[in-house]
Formats: C-alpha cells, sequence, structure tokens
C-alpha cells in the first residue's frame, strides 16, 4: 500500500521517515565532529558535504510535508488520552518545523560564509539568499547549532514515544511506521 489509511502508514510515508528521520541523526552527529575537531585543512569539504546533504534533506521534508497533506495521518489507539495524544501531535509538528528551521540556518549560513557552500556536490549552484558576512555568518551558524539541539531533544523524545508504544503500551503504534500494519 503506497497510501497512508486511517490505521496505518503507507509506504511513501514510511520511506520518508526512514530516510529523514536516520540522516537527520547523522547530521547532527556530523555537525558535531566537523565543530569539535580541530582546524583541518579539509574542514571545508566536509562542511560542502554538510550542506549538500542538508539541502537534499530541504527537498525530502517538502516532499514529507506535501505527502501528509494529502493523506490521513493514523490514529492512535482510542485509549490514549487526549493530552498525551496532544503531545504526540506537539513532537511530530516540532520536528517537521525545527528540521525546516535547521536546515534554512545552516542555508543561511552558507551564503554568508566566505567561501560560500552553494556547490552542490559539484554539479551546480544552490541559489544562496544571504550575502556574505562574517559576523552574519558565525550568528547563522550559532542559531543552526542551537536548533540542531533542540531537534536532538525531540528526536530523542520521539524515539523514547516508539519505544514506549511498542515494549510497554505493546501497541502496533511503532509497527505501523516499521511495517505499515494496522
Amino acid at each position: 500500500m503506497i497510501r497512508n489509511t486511517a490505521s496505518s502508514w503507507g509506504g511513501v510515508a514510511r520511506t520518508l521517515h526512514w530516510v529523514i528521520g536516520p540522516t537527520i541523526l547523522v547530521m547532527i552527529a556530523f555537525g558535531w565532529w566537523m565543530n569539535h575537531v580541530p582546524e583541518r585543512p579539509d574542514r571545508f569539504f566536509y562542511r560542502s558535504i554538510h550542506a549538500d546533504i542538508g539541502y537534499v534533506l530541504l527537498m525530502l521534508l517538502i516532499a514529507r510535508m506535501a505527502w501528509r497533506l494529502f493523506n490521513p495521518t493514523p490514529a492512535l489507539p482510542a485509549e490514549t488520552p487526549r493530552w498525551l495524544a496532544g503531545i504526540a501531535r506537539a513532537n511530530q509538528w516540532g520536528l517537521d518545523l525545527v528540521t525546516l528551521v535547521v536546515i534554512m540556518l545552516g542555508w543561511a549560513h552558507s551564503g554568508a560564509h566566505t567561501p560560500d557552500y552553494s556547490s552542490w556536490f559539484g554539479v551546480f549552484h544552490v541559489p544562496q539568499f544571504t550575502s556574505p558576512d562574517k559576523a552574519a555568518a558565525r550568528a547563522w551558524e550559532d542559531r543552526h547549532i542551537f536548533f540542531a539541539y533542540v531537534l536532538l531533544a525531540l528526536s530523542a523524545l520521539h524515539i523514547a514515544a516508539a519505544v514506549w508504544h511498542h515494549r510497554i503500551q505493546r501497541d502496533d503504534v511503532t509497527l505501523r511506521m516499521v511495517r505499515g500494519a494496522g
């Protein structure tokens, strides 16, 4: 099944989830590594790769958000308290919104940094919407890092909820994203 139903996630939603989610975690780890290794001559190369993957994530996130507009979100189990369902919805929207913010701040940093990170894997140049400015580049980068940590916290909550549903509640909420079972 490609499309979502009222009781399960479809193949497109599951594929986007399992591509975007782990990529975000790898990007956060990679970003942390880039900022915590001593200055090296190849640092620009690694930051360029980080930016290239960020541009891909932006396209995937837009596709995911568009897909969600036209597909139902599977319902939580009927016995789920309203306050818990609200937290789940807020976390999901928070993940999408903060992912978008992190990517846009990274893109803003790219344009303000000299040289910029606009070359997408050497194939073409991604248009930049900020101008070169060393102080602005640092400010954009600081915000990018801060919101990456916010995204990490939201991701940890999301993963904890998946484990809770699977191990404690023993319902099918987590399995629906793994195999689409309803």
